[in-house]
């Protein structure tokens, strides 16, 4: 009985078929995550980073014989344009060349320079020409064009990125901020603010109570992995006790006289592609996710940085 039923409604659902496909809904597209947004960004998204803007650490070879180089990022103008000459000084010097890793503090900071630094009688004499800058200058008055992607803050009226770099914004200006792998000017008591011949990289949660108490100077775009694995301290604030227990820098260099440095770009954050791919880190809607935060820390939105393909 049923079969001649069927039989007749076959041609009916064929003409009929183009009619219903055309009524089905489109499947919705799979929200990207973060990294395949990245991935699709057109080069024109991409901003190359100058040779002249990287400063290069080499440290000793590892206990496996392998080298050990880390790139830091220096800050743009009008961000702690002071200490970022004196640091172009020290390198041009090769000041660093000898120095060592003499703190490495759990959940916090790296730190380098000269060991002997605090005692006057066995200090390395630092180049002449460095500059005393004020602590007025860990702030930069106002903020260049192309402020974006501002985001809620609880140390700061609010935070963004412009040119590339994550800062916050409160009265007085802007300043940089400190997230994971910022790069700054290891200092005493204020009113000292350092000359940036000691440094030190964020390994841990984001400091962020150091914002505009202490310069800002960079970020480490590659090989952050040789600092953040070093072994902790075993003193005070995580220094070393002992001279055997710190890592060797062999040479600190500008990008310019490192022959064999690979060129790096960041995804500009005035582009469609960083807009998204912020908006995706605030609000996780890719098939893991189950709820969106509906917002995110600026630290938890980092640049991305890659070698050019």
């Amino acid at each position: 009985m049923h079969k001649p039923l069927l039989a007749a409604a076959l041609p009916l659902l064929a003409a009929l078929a183009p009619t219903l496909a055309a009524a089905a809904p489109a499947s919705e597209p799979k929200p990207l995550a973060p990294l395949e947004i990245v991935g699709q960004a057109p080069v024109a998204d991409w901003s190359a980073i100058a040779p002249a803007d990287l400063l290069v650490m080499d440290l000793a070879p590892d206990a496996a014989g392998k080298p050990r180089r880390v790139v830091i990022q220096l800050l743009p103008a009008p961000f702690s344009q002071g200490w970022i000459g004196n640091i172009r000084t020290l390198a041009a010097a090769r000041w660093w060349d000898g120095t060592s890793i003499n703190r490495v503090q759990d959940n916090y900071v790296v730190q380098w320079g000269d060991a002997d630094g605090e005692d006057a009688a066995k200090a390395k004499a630092l180049p002449q020409g460095l500059l005393v800058v004020p602590q007025d200058q860990y702030t930069a008055k106002a903020a260049p064009e192309g402020w974006a992607n501002a985001q809620r803050d609880a140390y700061a009226a609010g935070t963004g990125v412009v040119l590339g770099w994550p800062v916050s914004y409160a009265p007085g200006g802007v300043a940089p901020v400190h997230c994971y792998g910022t790069v700054g000017v290891g200092r005493n008591m204020p009113p000292d603010t350092g000359t940036g011949a000691e440094l030190y990289a964020v390994i841990g949660h984001a400091p962020r109570q150091l914002d505009r108490n202490i310069a800002v100077v960079g970020r480490v775009i590659e090989g952050i992995e040789h600092l953040s694995s070093l072994p902790r301290g075993t003193g005070d604030l995580g220094f070393y006790k002992t001279a055997a227990e710190r890592t060797p820098i062999r040479a600190i260099r500008l990008g310019t006289d490192v022959p064999d440095l690979p060129r790096y770009q960041y995804l500009s954050t005035e582009s469609a592609s960083f807009a998204r791919y912020a908006d995706a880190r605030a609000n996780r809607r890719d098939p893991f996710y189950i709820r969106p935060a509906g917002g995110a820390d600026i630290c938890n939105i980092p640049v991305p940085v890659r070698r050019v393909p």
